[in-house]
């Protein structure tokens, strides 16, 4: 059990439950030693839902990385490739079999497609002369894998670029499938809301997907009261403004991959006497991210000014707790104290971790680059001098900065003033071509294809009346103890957090001009309950609405919604789920280019 999983009025574990019963029983089905070869990517998912330990008690002895050549030595009845649909990774697997196939013949091959099987991939096999060699070819749905109490993501990575850029609705079908297991498994969601045309999309799948199975429906009081499906183009400035909450920034400064991040070890070093510098670590230090840590549950959301207090509050109780040891006299007060032991021993490891992080953060967040970057940020979302070049992108662009920065920096400009005039717009792309070399020229291509970047096209810039109707930048943000979700961003409230705060109260009628202003149709679908499966509301009771965003989310994002959810008078709970953790890197990077190298 990972306990922080059921800690929410929503116990996610029972789906993690359900996804680990489903992989026991294909490892069952091929009997024997197994050796399971990974494509690398689906490594860190899986590690969310199945420990080692699960795979070694059904048999599984080795586990190697799929890459082409030979496959390792491995003395096993079973060789198990897990695999994504992808024809590139399918020359890997025929490569391995050839290989194999010469030195064991009485080895069994099998296939596990995560999430789906592809015809197109069994036929690329069939052309390799392989397909024959496989016992097992099946598919393993891993759509919605759980990451905190009230956080579900699929981990695909190309959704955004795949809906935007590629036309293509691979992701919403997944997004479909996954939101039906979660019904299988929580009940019927009776009421759907959304915005954008991929959410529309979703939700019609799941409708039709819902006829489909009209009579094999399950009898499950609801938990869920409301869907809300977003598009992630509804609101493109928020992943690209620097997130300013504890986990926001750990994700902007050294990326969160699968609830783990990799930091610099100079720091968490203990460094003894008469040990030089150079006996110390030099491997990343991996720390696991979840509310299972309780101090980074309590610091997680905050913003990053406030960690400071907040850590040095929570030292003064440890080193009360450890100062007792001295007050217990009797024999049960001293074994009370040593019971206790092993969780301020943990407390402890816990508080010199994190401020050796915040460390880290803050060496960074008090430099002057990191300042000028915010004050452009902020001055762009406050609608100052958006119409013209400015002169601090000039000046990046002019000191080869990280080009990941600049286009972060452009396209919140042309999203803050509904697009850029056309001379602003073929001098940025100008620089950015003469500066960082012109192969760059796709991905700006693909950042207009996107809506990313654009072209003013009209003289009309809606941006300022969004803003001061859903009230997107709050003066005199308090950082410390915040009072509205503008916090996250030291200012900044997430535009698609405005929009479910504004659903849950006064309701959407309220703002319909300002949804009109958006892209993408607005709906509203009701699901037929079985009869009898009506929740009845307990007095105080919060309703619990599902918050799926389609294309990404940011951790402050998410930080919002968790408050959102513990305020006194909200009178609603929410679960995010999401198609990928996304950052404002990891989502300019998602959409980049580079032209493929011409074959000899």
């Amino acid at each position: 059990m990972a306990a922080h999983l059921s800690y929410g009025r929503v116990n996610l574990n029972i789906l993690r439950e359900a996804v680990r019963r489903e992989l026991r029983e294909f490892l069952d089905k091929c009997a024997g030693t197994k050796a399971i070869v990974w494509d690398e990517y689906l490594t860190g998912p899986f590690g969310l839902i199945a420990q080692y330990s699960l795979l070694k008690e059904h048999e599984v002895e080795k586990m190697f990385t799929l890459k082409s050549g030979r496959l390792p030595a491995a003395d096993v009845k079973n060789i198990i490739f897990f695999v994504r649909p992808k024809l590139e990774l399918m020359d890997i697997i025929a490569e391995n079999v050839f290989s194999e196939d010469k030195l064991h013949s009485s080895r069994d091959f099998h296939i596990l497609f995560v999430p789906r099987r592809s015809m197109l991939c069994e036929q690329r096999l069939k052309e390799q002369g392989v397909l024959g060699s496989f016992v097992n070819i099946e598919e393993y749905i891993l759509d919605l894998i759980p990451f905190d109490g009230d956080l579900l993501s699929m981990e695909y990575e190309s959704a955004f670029r795949e809906c935007y850029l590629e036309n293509d609705q691979t992701s919403l079908y997944h997004t479909a499938k996954g939101l039906m297991t979660l019904q299988a498994l929580y009940g019927t969601i009776p009421q759907i809301y959304g915005k954008g045309e991929c959410a529309r999309h979703v939700a019609n799948m799941m409708l039709r997907m819902k006829r489909e199975f009209a009579g094999s429906q399950n009898q499950i009081l609801p938990v869920f009261d409301t869907l809300l499906l977003l598009d992630r183009n509804i609101d493109l400035l928020t992943p690209l403004a620097t997130q300013l909450t504890y986990e926001g920034l750990i994700d902007e400064i050294y990326g969160i991959n699968n609830g783990y991040v990799k930091l610099p070890p100079e720091k968490f070093a203990q460094k003894k006497q008469g040990e030089s510098s150079k006996d110390l670590p030099t491997d990343p230090k991996k720390l696991q991210l979840n509310s299972a840590e309780e101090l980074y549950a309590e610091i997680r959301d905050k913003n990053f000014n406030a960690v400071g207090a907040a850590l040095s509050k929570k030292a003064k109780i440890i080193s009360a707790a450890f100062e007792e040891r001295h007050n217990a006299k009797t024999v049960g007060e001293i074994k009370q104290f040593v019971s206790q032991l092993p969780h301020m021993q943990a407390a402890r490891t816990s508080l010199a971790n994190h401020t050796s992080v915040a460390e880290l953060i803050k060496d960074i967040t008090t430099s002057e680059a990191f300042f000028d970057n915010l004050t452009v940020q902020q001055e762009f979302m406050t609608g100052v001098d958006t119409d013209k070049v400015n002169t601090y992108i000039e000046d990046c662009i002019a000191q080869k900065d990280p080009l990941i920065k600049i286009l972060r920096l452009v396209c919140m400009q042309s999203v803050c003033n509904n697009g850029l005039k056309q001379k602003v717009l073929d001098y940025y792309k100008r620089e950015i071509l003469q500066t960082y070399g012109f192969e760059h020229i796709l991905t700006l291509n693909n950042l207009e294809k996107s809506g990313l970047l654009k072209l003013q096209t009209s003289s009309r810039n809606n941006y300022p009346t969004i803003r001061k109707t859903l009230k997107l930048w709050m003066e005199d943000a308090n950082e410390q103890n915040p009072n509205d979700i503008s916090y996250v961003y030291s200012g900044y409230a997430p535009l698609s957090i405005r929009l479910t705060q504004f659903l849950a109260r006064p309701g959407w009628r309220s703002i319909e001009e300002v949804l009109k202003m958006l892209p993408g149709p607005l709906f509203e679908e009701r699901q037929q309950l079985p009869a009898g499966l009506h929740k009845k509301r307990q007095q105080g009771e919060n309703r619990i609405t599902l918050v799926f965003f389609l294309g990404g989310v940011t951790y402050a994002e998410i930080a919002a919604l968790r408050f959102l959810s513990q305020m006194e008078d909200g009178g609603m709970e929410y679960v995010i789920a999401t198609t990928k953790l996304i950052n404002g890197t990891t989502w300019i990077k998602s959409l980049m280019d580079k032209p493929k190298p011409k074959t000899p």
